[in-house]
C-alpha cells in the first residue's frame, strides 16, 4: 500500500495547506456608542460596581421571597423546556465535531444474476462457467473523507458551538425574567395586603361614623339625606375588600404557576411598609451590560453563528475534494468468498468537484447570507441600545417615585390629622356630616395610593436589577 500512499501525499498535502486558507472576512462584533455613565447618575453614581453582580439569593433579603423563587427557578415550566433546548444544542455541537471524521461503513452482499444464454454474458457463462447463473459475493469496508479545504466544516463547527452556547443565554434570560416577575408579583401580593387592611379599617371608621350620624337623626339633628350618604360611602368601603381579596386570590394562583405548583395560598410573614431598599443602587457602567445581559451576549453569539454562514455559503461555491477507498473480500463461489488473500480487493479514489452552472443558486445564498449578517450587526446594536433605555428607565422611576412617595406620605399624615379633627368637630357640633364623609374618603384614597407607590419603588429596584443583567446567577 505504501506505493498508494506516496502516490496520494502530494493532494492529501495540498489540501491540508488549502484548510487553513479563509475564504471569507469575518464581521466583528462592533463598538456601540456607550455613554460613560447612564442617565439620572444622581440616583446611581457611574461605578464598576453592580447590583447586578449578586446572586438572587443575596439581593432579595426576605426569607419567603427567596423560598419562592428558588420554587420557580426549580420547577417553572418554561425553565425546564429551556433545560432540554441545551441538552438539544449540546448533542448537535457534539455531532458536528464528527463532521471530520471519515464515514466508513461495512457492507455484505450476495447476488445472483441469469443473463440470457444469448446474451454475451449468457454465452461467457456457458462456455468459461459452465453455469447459467452468474453469482457474486462481497464483504467490504468502504471509507470516504472530505478535505475541510476552505472552512465549511470548521464554520459549521464554529456556528453549531454558537448555538449551543445561545440555548444557555435563552436559559438566563428565562431566569432573569422569572426571578423578576416572581418578585414583583410577591411584592404586588404585599401591596394588596396593605390596601385590605386599610379598606377594612376605613370600612371600621364609616361604621363608627355611621352611627353617629343615625343617632343624630334620630334625635332631629341631621336629615335623612346625612344618613344616606354616610351608608352610601359605607357600602363603597365595605364593595372594596371583596374586590381586593379576589384580586389577592389571582395573584396568588398567578404566582403559584409561575413556581410551576397547583395555584394554593402564598406564604408572607411580612408587610409591604417592613420591605426596605439600600440607599444607593450601584447601576454600575454601560458597558459592563455587555457581558451581563443575556439577550447581549445572545446577540453576539448571533453575529459568530450569521459569519460562519457566510463561510458556509462562500466555501460552496469553491471546489471540494473527497477521498473515498473501500477494501474486502469478492468472489463468484460462496467457497471461496474468504479464500485470502485470493479474494482480498481494494481500491482508493480522490475527487476534486467545482460547481459551475447551478443556476446561480450557491452565489444567491452568499450574498443573502452576508444581507442576514448585516441584520443581525443591527439586531446587536438594537439589543444594546434598549437595555441602555431599560436601565435608565429604572433608575429615573427609583429617583421620581421617591420623591411621590415622599410627598404621598406628607399628604396621608395631614389627612389623618383632618380626618381625626373632623371627628372630633363633628361630635362636638362644630362641624357637618359632609366634612366627616370627605376627610376619610381623602385618607382611604391617600392611602391606597401610598401603598401602590411603595410596591411601585420595589417593583422599579427589581427592574433595574434585571435590565442590568441580574437574577441568572
Amino acid at each position: 500500500m505504501k506505493p498508494y500512499i506516496s502516490k496520494y501525499f502530494p493532494v492529501l498535502f495540498l489540501a491540508a495547506w488549502l484548510s487553513s486558507c479563509k475564504v471569507s472576512r469575518d464581521v466583528a462584533t462592533p463598538a456601540p456608542g456607550l455613554p460613560a455613565a447612564f442617565r439620572n447618575t444622581a440616583a446611581a453614581p457611574a461605578d464598576s460596581s453592580s447590583i447586578a453582580d449578586l446572586p438572587w439569593q443575596r439581593f432579595f433579603s426576605n426569607d419567603d421571597l427567596q423560598q419562592l423563587i428558588g420554587q420557580a427557578v426549580a420547577k417553572n415550566y418554561d425553565l425546564q423546556v429551556a433545560l432540554k433546548n441545551i441538552e438539544a444544542a449540546s448533542l448537535l455541537y457534539k455531532q458536528v465535531k464528527w463532521s471530520y471524521v471519515p464515514d466508513v461503513r461495512l457492507q455484505v452482499g450476495a447476488a445472483t444474476n441469469r443473463p440470457s444464454d444469448n446474451s454475451l454474458s449468457g454465452l461467457s457463462a456457458g462456455q468459461f462457467l459452465g453455469t447459467r447463473h452468474i453469482e457474486d459475493y462481497n464483504a467490504s469496508i468502504g471509507l470516504s473523507w472530505e478535505a475541510d479545504i476552505w472552512g465549511k466544516i470548521r464554520n459549521q463547527d464554529r456556528s453549531a458551538r454558537a448555538a449551543y452556547l445561545q440555548t444557555e443565554e435563552a436559559r438566563k434570560a428565562i431566569q432573569t425574567r422569572i426571578v423578576a416577575d416572581v418578585a414583583k408579583g410577591y411584592y404586588n401580593l404585599l401591596m394588596l395586603d396593605a390596601q385590605l387592611e386599610v379598606a377594612r379599617r376605613n370600612l371600621a371608621l364609616n361604621d363608627s361614623t355611621l352611627r353617629i350620624i343615625q343617632l343624630q337623626f334620630a334625635s332631629g339633628q341631621v336629615t335623612s339625606l346625612a344618613v344616606e350618604q354616610a351608608e352610601a360611602q359605607r357600602m363603597a368601603a365595605a364593595q372594596l375588600v371583596p374586590q381586593l381579596e379576589q384580586n389577592i386570590i389571582l395573584q396568588e394562583n398567578a404566582l403559584s404557576v409561575l413556581s410551576g405548583v397547583l395555584p394554593s395560598e402564598i406564604g408572607r410573614n411580612t408587610r409591604l411598609d417592613a420591605v426596605t431598599l439600600p440607599e444607593a443602587l450601584a447601576a454600575g457602567v454601560p458597558s459592563a451590560i455587555l457581558g451581563r445581559r443575556p439577550d447581549v451576549r445572545s446577540s453576539e453569539l448571533a453575529l459568530t453563528i450569521a459569519n460562519a454562514r457566510v463561510g458556509i455559503a462562500r466555501a460552496n461555491m469553491y471546489p471540494s475534494l473527497s477521498i473515498t477507498a473501500s477494501g474486502g473480500v469478492n468472489s463468484l463461489k460462496a467457497s471461496n468468498w474468504f479464500n485470502i488473500p485470493a479474494s482480498l480487493f481494494g481500491t482508493v479514489a480522490g475527487n476534486i468537484v467545482q460547481p459551475l452552472v447551478n443556476k446561480k443558486q450557491l452565489r444567491t445564498q452568499h450574498e443573502v447570507a452576508k444581507i442576514e449578517r448585516e441584520q443581525t450587526v443591527l439586531q446587536f446594536r438594537q439589543t444594546v441600545l434598549y437595555a441602555v433605555g431599560e436601565v435608565s428607565d429604572a433608575l429615573v422611576k427609583l429617583e421620581k417615585l421617591k420623591a411621590q412617595y415622599e410627598i404621598a406620605t406628607q399628604r396621608v399624615n395631614t389627612l389623618q390629622q383632618a380626618t381625626g379633627n373632623a371627628g372630633l368637630l363633628f361630635r362636638s357640633g362644630m362641624a357637618n356630616y359632609l366634612e366627616v364623609l370627605s376627610a376619610q374618603s381623602n385618607v382611604l384614597q391617600g392611602e391606597l395610593e401610598m401603598a401602590v407607590l411603595r410596591r411601585d419603588r420595589l417593583m422599579a429596584a427589581v427592574d433595574l436589577y434585571r435590565s442590568l443583567g441580574g437574577g441568572w446567577k
